[in-house]
């Protein structure tokens, strides 16, 4: 492609954490040394300008990169399969991970793009839109949405956050509450399963080459503590903790001497919880096989 548009989500705000802003300020300045008609950079603050449910926001976006899209075209062939036109540039689009604000704002470039096209075939007026047709408009949400699921489940194990905009064209308490549990579980899964997961990565991109006389020699080790206690067993020790000191404190009544019990399990679940803070790194689930040279 001639032309590319570069669209960064990254905060920019300086009581936002660093390395979203650190980003920013960096990619900025190496773009910058390359800009030209062909090469734009917009940096569009979604969290800033959108927040958490006005989504409708984008067109301010879409203002500002409308003649790039209009000048860039797109792939046209006619009835008797020629050519009639190519698409010279591209959209580059990017937040921290390219999931889930790049992928509400790539849906309404994708809808803005089909909309045009098809006013240009003749099958729509030009006061025409997707959303004027119901069911082509579920099928537009639909398809792009599962779209977004399936990248992020492949990248990050949980479907795409603000997922519901993309799906129903609107922020719902359902999507929000939905949101925050997937946040957890990326949590989760970036810090206690994707080093498995990234092990497969490697062995299936060729980045590790399995050896018999190494690879069934001694079994490879995990490091730190995770070969004592996997993350999991450490939360569910603290748990119990937890647990058994409140049901020793419910007993108190009849029985005092429940409640050093319940000083003693609570003291184990808080102290538990103070070592793994402290020894963090140890619990992380990390690749084994392939250690990068840099």
């Amino acid at each position: 492609m001639d032309n590319d548009l570069q669209i960064n989500h990254l905060h920019s705000r300086s009581h936002y954490p660093c390395p979203p802003r650190r980003l920013t300020e960096r990619f900025a300045a190496s773009v910058e040394k390359i800009l030209s008609d062909d090469m734009r950079y917009y940096h569009f603050d979604f969290h800033k300008i959108c927040g958490h449910v006005h989504f409708e926001r984008l067109c301010i976006l879409y203002d500002q990169m409308e003649d790039f899209l209009i000048k860039n075209r797109y792939y046209l062939m006619n009835d008797k399969g020629e050519k009639v036109e190519t698409q010279i540039g591209i959209v580059r689009t990017n937040c921290i991970d390219c999931l889930d604000r790049t992928n509400v704002t790539q849906s309404m470039i994708g809808r803005k793009m089909l909309e045009i096209q098809l006013q240009r075939l003749g099958l729509f007026d030009a006061d025409e839109s997707i959303s004027t047709h119901s069911n082509f408009d579920e099928c537009f949400k639909i398809l792009w949405a599962d779209h977004g699921d399936d990248i992020s489940i492949q990248y990050s194990g949980t479907p795409a956050l603000k997922g519901d905009f993309v799906r129903v064209g609107k922020r719902t308490t359902k999507g929000i509450l939905k949101d925050g549990w997937n946040a957890l579980m990326r949590y989760y899964l970036n810090n206690f399963v994707d080093g498995t997961k990234q092990d497969s990565i490697d062995l299936v991109q060729g980045n590790y080459i399995v050896s018999l006389s190494r690879d069934l020699a001694p079994n490879l080790k995990k490091g730190g503590l995770e070969t004592i206690a996997p993350f999991p067993v450490v939360l569910g020790l603290i748990l119990m903790g937890f647990f058994f000191s409140l049901l020793s404190l419910i007993r108190v009544r009849n029985d005092y001497w429940q409640f050093p019990l319940s000083i003693f399990w609570a003291t184990s679940s808080i102290a538990t919880i103070k070592y793994v803070k402290a020894n963090s790194r140890a619990f992380c689930n990390r690749p084994r096989l392939h250690k990068p040279t840099s």
